[in-house]
């Protein structure tokens, strides 16, 4: 079981790993006043950065309690979202919605992501393997 911190290796931390994001998404969640970017990462944990610029969310302690809350939808989701490193872009509006209409989307947003990860190619490799000595 993946523990449910939101420690430091969690966390997108360097412009490189953003932009590697950025430049090539392997998965794309749109979503209302946001926007989830992810890629695969090898890792066996999820990892997450969040861009909630001044221009979308004008006041700085909306922006901070849109930070805490998305964190901790991503840590009691975060077994879900294994192997991605996700970057969520903040749109205008966001800032809008209550704790528990942030903590509803961003559910179904996890939920979406999972759901649209290509499954691994390992797992098909062993039948394939097998068939032929067989």
């Amino acid at each position: 079981m993946v523990s449910r911190d939101f420690s430091r290796e969690k966390r997108l931390l360097t412009p490189r790993q953003f932009k590697t994001v950025f430049d090539s998404p392997t998965g794309k969640v749109p979503g209302r006043n946001v926007l989830l970017l992810a890629r695969d990462n090898d890792l066996d944990h999820p990892r997450l950065g969040l861009v909630i610029g001044k221009k979308s969310v004008k006041l700085s302690v909306e922006r901070n309690r849109l930070k805490r809350q998305i964190r901790e939808s991503f840590r009691l989701h975060q077994e879900s979202l294994v192997g991605w490193d996700i970057v969520i872009v903040a749109r205008k509006g966001l800032g809008d919605l209550d704790n528990s209409e942030l903590a509803q989307q961003f559910g179904k947003l996890w939920k979406r992501l999972a759901r649209n990860r290509p499954r691994p190619q390992t797992q098909a490799e062993p039948e394939v393997a097998d068939s032929r000595h067989a």
